[in-house]
């Protein structure tokens, strides 16, 4: 009887345990800011009436994993795997010193801040693209992927060197492309974010004023400072903790300057809605599509390269970027993998692919598809 009775308590034990590491991690999620907020009631309300919102949660145009299971699936095993091959440098590779005056000049142009952040000026505006800047994609510090070793330290001063920013953008609000800590950082110096639905409820939370977020929704258009915004759709999800799945939207971004046209299509698996804004808004002077951290399990969320560089032809332009690569590692497969594939796909469809280091400025006018394969360990431009 003592030992059944031994038993019983020791049994209760593991499950108040069990039961208050549960509790607790699901306090530290409410209340810790990094995991963002949630729209109103009263946005949600105006959200019911939309077409890409269904109990509660937003969808995509066709139906995919990201409607249900995404993070399951995520973190499933995956099928890419790259055994024997590097998921991450070896070594720290090289980044180009930010040229300030470049930056800051009157010419359109664009910064590579790596995987998917980007500052542009256009028009005599600038715009900060998903800001990333910090170490590790997560909520906390000591857990999450790791930016990559660097040969030069760009990050540490980026945000005290950086300009006023006139408008951050964001395509949704994964960690690897809206950060807390970066946001806190930046927000006095930033006139105006812009972003997709719901995702207003995260930054009122880490201190930046309503009045400063403007939302828009698929197919919105917004006139800013003489430059035309819309939001494009893209098929992907949402979500920073197990509370706000698929709260918010996720999108592309068409931004229409005096000179220059691009396209931002933000995270998302390959499908007809790239050729419907080309067919709208096209065509583009620059595309930056993502085509990093794919696996076969992961189709209906994000691209492979091949279909990378498909997704710059469908919404008509020869000329682009890949994101979303080069400083975090998010699957299995080698690290260059991305960038290796889509610069073959890209020479078998004619599509000029222009690879800068992390931290070059290259003009938007003056495109070319020179190719730094720094990531061999080899930064000197070919022809």
């Amino acid at each position: 009887m003592k030992r059944k009775g031994r038993l019983k308590k020791m049994v209760l034990y593991i499950l108040t345990s069990i039961l208050l590491i549960i509790v607790g991690a699901l306090l530290f999620m409410l209340l810790y800011p990094s995991f963002g907020g949630n729209p109103s009631k009263e946005q949600k309300e105006t959200y019911n009436q939309l077409e890409n919102y269904t109990n509660g949660k937003f969808v995509n145009e066709v139906t995919s994993k990201s409607d249900f299971d995404s993070w399951k699936t995520l973190f499933e095993g995956t099928t890419d795997g790259a055994a024997g091959k590097e998921k991450k440098p070896s070594s720290p590779q090289p980044v180009a010193e930010i040229d300030w005056n470049k930056v800051n000049n009157d010419e359109d142009s664009i910064t590579w801040l790596g995987h998917s952040t980007y500052l542009l000026s256009m028009d005599n505006r600038k715009m900060l693209i998903d800001p990333m800047l910090e170490s590790v994609a997560s909520p906390v510090s000591f857990v999450g992927s790791k930016r990559y070793p660097y040969s030069t330290d760009i990050y540490s001063t980026i945000v005290s060197k950086m300009p006023t920013i006139d408008a951050v953008l964001i395509t949704h609000d994964h960690y690897d492309h809206l950060d807390y800590t970066t946001v806190v950082e930046l927000k006095d110096k930033v006139s105006r974010f812009i972003v997709p639905l719901g995702v207003s409820g995260h930054l009122v939370r880490w201190g930046v004023p309503a009045s400063q977020i403007t939302e828009l929704n698929w197919w919105d258009e917004m006139d800013f400072e003489g430059i035309t915004l819309a939001l494009g759709p893209a098929r992907h999800f949402s979500g920073r903790s197990l509370f706000n799945m698929n709260s918010t939207l996720w999108g592309s971004w068409v931004i229409s300057g005096t000179e220059n046209r691009l396209f931002i299509s933000g995270d998302g698996g390959y499908g007809a809605h790239f050729e419907e804004i080309g067919r709208k808004y096209g065509p583009f002077d620059l595309a930056i599509i993502e085509g990093g951290q794919y696996d076969k399990k992961w189709s209906d969320i994000h691209m492979i390269p091949e279909q990378s560089i498909q997704a710059s032809l469908d919404v008509n332009t020869t000329k682009m970027m890949l994101s979303h690569w080069g400083a975090f590692t998010l699957a299995s497969h080698d690290w260059r993998d991305p960038i290796q594939r889509a610069i073959k796909a890209a020479k078998e469809k004619d599509v000029d692919i222009v690879v800068p280091q992390i931290g070059e400025t290259l003009s938007i006018s003056a495109l070319k598809p020179a190719l730094p394969s720094w990531w061999d360990g080899n930064s000197e431009i070919e022809g």
